[in-house]
Order: C-alpha cells, then sequence, then structure tokens
C-alpha cells in the first residue's frame, strides 16, 4: 500500500529535498507506508530514505537529513492516511443501533481503529485487528491500548458482541501486557448479563495484565427508546447499582493494598442511580477515564469548592447590585449533585439566585438521563415557558467537539434566540462554572 501526498509545508525538510505534492509516498527506510502510525514511527529518524513515485509510476528516492523527531512536512488526504476501521461487531448494547432516523450520517459511523485509539484515546474491541495490525503495535509500543473489554468469559463475549471472534481476541490482552503496553480497559454492565459472578471473574482475569493494567472503567448500559427488534436489555435499579458499587470497590481495595493502585473504578452514573455520594477525587488517583465518565463529578466538586474558597479568602465574592438570576440546565442525573454544589453560593452573594433544572430527555427516551444526550430540542421544548433570569447554562458536553452544535444538529444559537436568553456552554470545570454565575469572562459569549 501507498499514500499520494497531497501538500508539502514550505521550508520543511521534504520541501528542501525536493518532494512534490502529487508523489505517491511508498516506503521510508525501506518500510512500507500503510497509514499514520507508520509515517509517524519511522519519519522520527534523523537519516531517511524516501521512496516515492510519480503518477507515472517512476519511482525515485529522495534522502533526507534532519534532527531526530522533526516532522518530515507531508500533508495527506486525511489524518490517517487511510480510511477508518468501522466496527464488526453487533453489541446487544450499542448506542448507535438504538438512533432514531433521519440524523447526521457521522452519528451511525461506529468506528473500532486501534490508530483512533492511540490518536485520540477512542476504545477499541480488537475484534478487527489483523496479525500484522497487533505485530506493529508490539513492535511500536503503541501504548497506552485502550480496550472495550465487556467480558473475559469468552462465550459471553461471542454472544454480547454478536462476532464468532469475540472470544479469541482476549489472547492478545497478555500479549500487549508482555510487551510491555499499557492498557486501559472499559466494560459495559448490563444487569444480569455480564455483571456479578461475570464481573468478578471479568475483573479477576484483568488483573493478570498487572502491573501494566492502568486503569478499568465500568459503566452501565445506556438504553433508548429506539429499541424495536433489539436484545431486551433493562437499567439498573438503585439496589443493583449499589451491589455494583460494592463488587468493584470490592476489587478496588484490594488492587490499593497489593498494587498501590485502584485500578477499577464505577462510573459516576453508578453513584447517581445508588443515590450514593461521589467519592472524594483522590478516591480516582490520577483520574485516568474522565472521558469514560468516572470521578468527571468529583473533578467538577474539587475544582468548584477549591475556586469558592479561593473567592472567599481573596475578597472576590461578588456583591451584585441588582438581582442576578443564573439557571442551570443538565441531565436528569446529575440535577441533584448539582443543586446541592451550587447551594452555598447562592445562599452566600447577595442578589445572586440559581435554578438548576433537569432535562428528560424526551428524544432518546427518560431512560436516558446524562447531560451529554440532552438535544437542543428537549432544552427549548421544557424551557420555553420557564422564567430563565439573565442567562442560561448548559454543559458544553451537550455539544459536538469543538463545535456549538447539538445532537439534533441545532446550534447554541438557535436555543438562545428560541428561548430569547444568552446560552453559555460551560466546560466541566469548577473554576470555570463559578466565573459563568458570576457572569465573569463567559457572556461575551453567545448573546442575542
Amino acid at each position: 500500500m501507498a499514500v499520494i501526498i497531497r501538500s508539502v509545508a514550505p521550508g520543511s525538510p521534504a520541501d528542501q529535498a525536493g518532494v512534490s505534492p502529487g508523489e505517491t509516498l511508498q516506503a521510508i527506510n525501506h518500510h512500507e507506508i500503510y497509514d499514520i502510525l507508520d509515517y509517524r514511527f519511522y519519519e522520527t529518524n534523523q537519516h531517511l530514505e524516501l521512496t516515492l513515485s510519480d503518477p507515472k509510476g517512476r519511482m525515485r528516492t529522495v534522502c533526507i537529513h534532519k534532527p531526530q523527531y522533526d516532522p518530515i512536512g507531508l500533508g495527506f488526504d486525511s489524518y490517517l492516511m487511510d480510511q477508518k476501521h468501522s466496527c464488526r461487531n453487533r453489541c446487544i448494547f450499542c448506542f448507535i443501533d438504538q438512533m432514531p432516523k433521519g440524523m447526521r450520517d457521522t452519528l451511525y459511523f461506529k468506528d473500532d481503529d486501534e490508530r483512533l485509539s492511540f490518536l485520540f484515546g477512542n476504545y477499541v474491541t480488537l475484534t478487527n485487528l489483523t496479525e500484522r495490525e497487533i505485530s506493529r503495535m508490539i513492535q511500536m509500543k503503541i501504548s497506552p491500548v485502550n480496550v472495550s473489554v465487556h467480558t473475559t468469559n469468552p462465550d459471553l463475549r461471542v454472544k454480547m458482541m454478536g462476532n464468532r471472534f469475540a472470544g479469541k481476541v482476549l489472547d492478545v490482552l497478555p500479549r500487549f501486557a508482555q510487551a510491555g503496553l499499557r492498557i486501559n480497559c472499559q466494560c459495559v454492565l448490563c444487569p444480569g448479563i455480564n455483571d456479578g459472578p461475570e464481573l468478578a471473574r471479568t475483573l479477576s482475569d484483568l488483573e493478570s495484565l498487572m502491573p501494566q493494567l492502568e486503569s478499568v472503567s465500568l459503566v452501565p448500559v445506556g438504553l433508548t427508546k429506539f429499541r424495536d427488534g433489539l436484545a431486551s436489555l433493562r437499567p439498573y435499579t438503585q439496589q443493583e447499582a449499589a451491589d455494583t458499587i460494592d463488587l468493584i470497590d470490592s476489587f478496588g481495595n484490594r488492587f490499593v493494598k497489593e498494587y498501590g493502585a485502584r485500578t477499577v473504578f464505577a462510573s459516576d452514573e453508578f453513584y447517581l442511580t445508588a443515590k450514593r455520594p461521589i467519592p472524594p477525587p483522590e478516591f480516582y488517583e490520577d483520574f485516568a477515564q474522565l472521558e469514560s465518565g468516572v470521578g468527571s463529578l468529583a473533578c467538577l466538586q474539587d475544582e468548584f469548592l477549591s475556586a469558592w474558597d479561593e473567592a472567599k479568602q481573596f475578597g472576590e465574592v461578588p456583591d451584585f447590585p441588582t438581582p442576578r438570576t443564573v439557571t442551570l440546565a443538565t441531565g436528569m442525573a446529575a440535577a441533584p449533585f448539582l443543586c446541592n454544589l451550587l447551594d452555598d453560593v447562592t445562599k452566600t452573594c447577595h442578589n445572586l439566585s440559581c435554578e438548576v433544572i433537569p432535562i428528560r430527555n424526551d428524544f432518546f427516551g427518560e431512560r436516558i438521563t446524562v447531560a451529554g444526550l440532552v438535544t437542543a430540542g428537549d432544552l427549548i421544548a421544557q424551557l420555553r415557558q420557564q422564567s430563565l433570569g439573565d442567562v442560561l447554562l448548559i454543559p458544553n458536553v451537550m455539544l459536538r467537539h469543538d463545535e456549538d452544535v447539538f445532537l439534533d444538529d441545532l446550534s447554541v444559537s438557535d436555543v438562545s434566540h428560541a428561548l430569547q436568553i444568552p446560552v453559555v456552554p460551560v466546560p466541566n470545570d469548577g473554576y470555570q462554572l463559578l466565573d459563568a454565575l458570576f457572569g465573569r469572562n463567559f457572556e461575551c459569549q453567545n448573546q442575542l
């Protein structure tokens, strides 16, 4: 395989060596280039021999000498230099299979790509890896490897993932560990299927990967109302969520004693469902799985309380001359937590009031309670008749990454105009949340 060069950075080593857009990169130092992993790995050397071909197939060799790790300066059609690897599984809990029709095409693509795992931290099932790709990951020390495990029972994994090869790939994990690769794991738990004794088996099996096992996140299955023709699944009850936390913590407590790190964590959603307090920040060690919803509330609370303490200590608590009313809209699950978090601030600050409004998920169904899946349509429908005050704050997890668009393709501006109020997306950052409450640094954005 080879890749076409689309651009050459002016003044770069490749430019100085005379490489031209339109040529095809065949190899670096006689190693074939398949994709971005090959390219990034082999371009780090100081002395490079590039094998190139022109549109007519004529071959030539270019030598480049540069500082180690400096980029060559080539650009390609896509950051992967290849098509994304799509998922070959039919998981019984797959969220994409539960999406309604008519949404943007990108929401229906199921990626299962080890390159995206390395570059962006995505989780992969390992079911579509070839032996060449496995060997390459070991040779290149691609680390950490982020793996969607779900269960280590081979027969159950085949059943849950709808792939007859799903059980065999678990043999790959010990190979990664023996090669010194660091491993993060995630399990989506379904009541009565891969929790309880099966979860205990999974955590026991994953323990064999120590010390290369860095973290394991356990998250509850998310179920929308669009499940016609899909496996019969149900959400966790309060008691089941509590029992699952206890089982996970029994392993975590033992791991702390034996390995010096907790390693296995229940997601925040389990604590909210069980109506249990969120553990303190130190419980989550280095917050290895924030993107999986593990410890994000503890992190937010710790930062917010620190920001609030600093504001009081340094006399930065504002005394508003006129009443300021802030509305914070979030998912059903986190609303009680946020109410408690903001209580002392609103009681202390003269003329400041804040109302937390939980948004029922009518779009996906009421069993979806997380803020990240709240749509603009539900915000508008449920807040239109409410008195919202001066500004509406929303968690920015409701929006597409680095954009201001919701899952239903409406924008922050659309919501602002529909509700006739400034709308401010706030990151999961306690300091920025306090600033947003006070109206500092935020309200210049998304004004009517």
